[in-house]
């Protein structure tokens, strides 16, 4: 990749307004773009059409021209790309990669329960703390699978992540921010911990996992910089960019803008949504004040870290 154009990219999904946590992401992949004289593209994620709407979109980008990002081409809008994620997903078929699971969530959450009931042992959860996977429709027969479907039962697309793992035993990413456990530099990635993660359902043909690691080769992403709460999601994407024959960004996670009560920004806290703080009379600066960006320049050890990377 050292060959290609440095492209860096903010991609946020319209399903609420943008918050703090949001323009600060915002705000560092811009000036880290603008200061190497790379490219900036904006994304939107938009593959839950129950969710996202036009409206919020809109909204997006009136509060991005209010901070002063802009962006080096149109908007890539997933919900029209939803082929491109197909083939991605027939490709990992023609692997015997993935299999329909029958298991909804709630089923998945009870088999836990039972578990932990009856064997008096915790059943693993992934690290955004959901019940793994069991794969037990990892073990039914060709025909019992068809007849479900035939049957009209609601499935989804699962990646089976023992036999992917086999194809690609060793896999790291190179890690210039830092971990929540402050890990930082070649980095080991551990898909095991999510199980048979989702790849698509039949109401949203792709997943953000998939969705994300096409979307980033398709628009040559080099550099990918976002929060630390998608820093394990890594390991699943690095297993399939490595299985699709994708490149690897440089990756980079950055700290969180954390509400009064320590935790993660959430949309549905509209005091802290850009769309309010401007409405209370707030100028773009004040805003860059409140995430630490005050000033033109990108923080320092973003600069450190665009340094060492070359």
């Amino acid at each position: 990749m050292n060959d290609m154009p440095d492209v860096f990219r903010f991609a946020p999904s319209p399903n609420g307004e943008l918050h703090l946590g949001h323009a600060f992401s915002a705000l560092v992949n811009h000036r880290l773009a603008r200061e190497a004289g790379a490219t900036f593209l904006l994304r939107i994620e938009d593959i839950d059409r129950a969710r996202c709407t036009p409206a919020f979109e809109r909204q997006i980008e009136q509060d991005l021209f209010f901070l002063g990002v802009d962006w080096d081409d149109a908007p890539r809008r997933q919900s029209e790309h939803f082929a491109d994620y197909a083939a991605a997903l027939e490709a990992l078929a023609d692997e015997e990669l993935i299999y329909p699971g029958f298991m909804s969530r709630g089923d998945i959450r009870g088999f836990a329960d039972r578990h932990e009931s009856e064997e008096g042992t915790p059943w693993p959860v992934d690290p955004d703390g959901a019940p793994v996977y069991p794969g037990l429709d990892r073990q039914l027969s060709t025909k019992e699978r068809e007849r479900k479907m035939s049957n009209g039962e609601r499935f989804a697309w699962r990646l089976d992540m023992e036999k992917a793992i086999e194809r690609v035993p060793a896999l790291a990413w190179q890690e210039s921010g830092q971990s929540p456990a402050g890990d930082s530099g070649e980095i080991v990635a551990r898909p095991l911990e999510w199980g048979d993660v989702v790849l698509a359902r039949l109401d949203t043909p792709t997943s953000y996992h998939l969705a994300v690691v096409v979307d980033d080769a398709l628009q040559g992403v080099t550099d990918v910089v976002r929060g630390r709460d998608l820093f394990h999601a890594t390991s699943v994407h690095r297993l399939l960019q490595a299985l699709l024959g994708l490149p690897a960004p440089r990756y980079h996670h950055h700290g969180l803008i954390l509400g009064p009560d320590g935790r993660k920004l959430s949309k549905s806290l509209r005091d802290t949504s850009i769309r309010s703080l401007r409405e209370a009379g707030l100028a773009a600066e004040d805003i860059r004040r409140m995430v630490g960006l005050a000033g033109r320049s990108a923080p320092e050890s973003f600069s450190r870290a665009r340094s060492a990377r070359g």
